[in-house]
């Protein structure tokens, strides 16, 4: 193992190293835990940083997974510090857990910079626990491994396979149609989620596992490892064992996260048919790095990369059946030759030398370049005069005959307004409408929820529509399908281009030429804009107050400002 450090250039060593009260006093706390000084002497503290809580069933192990980072800690001769952290429960944080990445990003950061840290393992995997641990990380910059919970077994239901979230939406449909009873629903509610883990289906966590390790910042194969397998473990403790021998060798993240890694990582979005929401976290991820990615950049490789991974909502299988059939060292030596291999990763090797051995097992799941799911990349952003600063799509989970659209709009101007006006029967509305909801962006929202595959309405629904063309700014569930167009930019709520549609004005969507048009006449939209008052703030006080007066738009990441790439943020004085 290359050795680059001394002991005494460790960060920890000036809390506990050098022979002043103050360290007397950092070090007689130690011991008071019951360490003594063979314990930490000479020795790279490790911060695990852990999103464990009760009511996270995606993070329920992670409280075990910490012992067994631990175990590899120790072996290699580092010393092992546990750091809780903000858990952010997908299912449960409302108004959105998006309303929260940001702060868990600002607790990553400050936790590491503020005690006696030299490296860092990150534990997390539902939704936005990976962008805001890495952030943090990023931002401070010590050597960090990320460690992904990993998806849960394969649901059940009646012989067949469940997916969270996609078989979900698909069968709530069907009920309100009066197709499956109470029962049925209840018996899929027992049979949906059999383990601990993160969302089994292509969703933002399976995404965001994915993209970490594309970006090199976790062990090979560790994305797509399912959480109940007892390889997951031994990932943890092979992740204590390396980090270790990071901090030795300084692989920091500003080592790995070059233009090179962001563009393989936008390539392995587009090939798994990955969550829209992937595009708001890496770009953030990019800025704290101090590299523009723009939506410009998901678009261009779109058109290249085809989507491969057969993997529902975009395919059929799930993420039990990607890992079995190679997983994502699989996946990328397909793409091999869209992929810049020469890139770092934490293992010290290259991306080229980490997947070499790779196999694809099971060539229905992970699909040849010549057999793809989809031709192009999963997600597609479309710009117009609805959307100056660009909206998002995904393509492969839309019915095509709404890839090439017209029809007029039927506008929600808020959730609750959509809510009840989508269970009216006598609605007014076809399945050539275009279902628009406002005021749900990262201000409007607040927090950008997860509002954006509205629900068709019930009428159709009975009627047995299925898709219909839907636009908002707001974001969408990965695990969600459908003709649905987010993140419109800028959002309705300060006062974009959405926030003045009307029903009745017809809108064109054209995904090939990556077009979204209200046909309005500019004299009458400059009307609208000058009747057009803003809403009040959301919040008066306290984090929200923060959030809304600091929150980027989604097209530059949704991050605070403040946050961003930028000046240097000094070492604590030890005083």
């Amino acid at each position: 193992m290359p050795t680059h450090k001394r002991p005494e250039d460790l960060r920890s060593h000036r809390w506990f190293g050098v022979e002043d009260l103050r360290s007397f006093g950092h070090r007689s706390r130690l011991r008071q835990i019951g360490y003594a000084a063979e314990d930490w002497h000479g020795k790279p503290l490790i911060g695990i940083i852990n999103t464990w809580s009760d009511i996270n069933a995606c993070h329920t192990h992670l409280r075990a997974r910490a012992e067994d980072v631990k175990r590899g800690v120790l072996q290699a001769g580092g010393f092992p510090l546990e750091l809780p952290a903000l858990s952010l429960a997908e299912p449960f944080v409302k108004p959105t857990t998006m309303l929260y990445r940001n702060l868990l990003a600002m607790e990553t950061e400050e936790l590491l910079r503020s005690h006696p840290i030299d490296g860092a393992v990150l534990l997390g995997g539902c939704d936005k626990t990976t962008p805001g641990l890495i952030m943090g990380a990023i931002s401070m910059g010590v050597p960090a491994i990320y460690c992904p919970a990993g998806p849960m077994l394969r649901g059940n239901w009646r012989g067949q396979p469940l997916g969270s979230g996609s078989d979900v939406w698909k069968y709530w449909d069907e009920k309100r149609a009066g197709n499956i009873t109470e029962a049925d629903w209840a018996d899929m509610e027992s049979g949906v989620a059999r383990s601990f883990g993160t969302c089994m289906t292509m969703g933002t966590a399976a995404t965001m596992m994915a993209i970490a390790e594309a970006l090199g910042l976790t062990l090979p194969g560790a994305s797509s490892l399912p959480a109940p397998d007892a390889g997951h473990p031994r990932m943890c403790a092979q992740a204590g064992r390396r980090i270790v021998e990071m901090v030795w060798e300084e692989v920091t993240p500003a080592r790995i996260l070059t233009p090179a890694a962001f563009e393989n990582a936008i390539a392995v979005h587009m090939a798994m048919g990955g969550s829209t929401n992937a595009m708001i976290h890496l770009v953030a991820m990019a800025r704290r790095a101090g590299i523009p990615l723009s939506l410009d950049d998901f678009d261009r490789i779109s058109r290249k990369v085809p989507v491969i991974a057969n993997v529902r909502p975009s395919g059929a299988y799930l993420m039990e059946d990607f890992f079995y059939a190679g997983g994502l060292p699989a996946l990328m030596k397909v793409l091999a030759g869209r992929l810049d291999d020469r890139a770092l990763t934490v293992t010290g090797r290259t991306l080229g030398e980490n997947i070499a051995r790779a196999e694809v097992f099971h060539r229905d799941v992970i699909r040849s370049l010549d057999k793809a799911i989809y031709a192009e990349g999963g997600t597609a952003v479309l710009r117009g005069n609805l959307a100056p600063r660009g909206a998002v799509m995904k393509p492969s989970a839309a019915e095509p005959r709404l890839r090439q659209h017209r029809g007029k709009a039927v506008v929600f101007r808020d959730y609750n307004h959509m809510a009840a006006e989508v269970e009216r029967d006598d609605l007014e509305v076809t399945p050539d409408h275009v279902l628009v909801l406002q005021n749900a962006g990262p201000k409007g929202g607040p927090g950008m929820p997860e509002w954006g595959m509205l629900p068709i309405p019930r009428k159709l629904v009975r009627a047995g529509v299925r898709d219909m063309l839907r636009i908002s700014d707001a974001r969408m569930s990965g695990t969600s399908y459908g003709a649905c167009i987010l993140h419109v930019a800028p959002e309705s709520f300060i006062g974009g281009p959405l926030a003045f549609v009307r029903t009745g004005d017809e809108i064109e969507v054209d995904v090939a030429q990556r077009r979204l048009h209200l046909n309005v006449p500019d004299a009458e939209l400059a009307r609208r804009r000058a009747a057009w008052a803003p809403p009040p703030p959301r919040y008066v006080r306290g984090y929200g107050r923060m959030f809304q007066e600091h929150i980027g738009q989604a097209d530059s990441g949704c991050d605070f400002d403040f946050l961003e790439h930028g000046g240097e943020v000094p070492e604590p004085e030890i005083h």
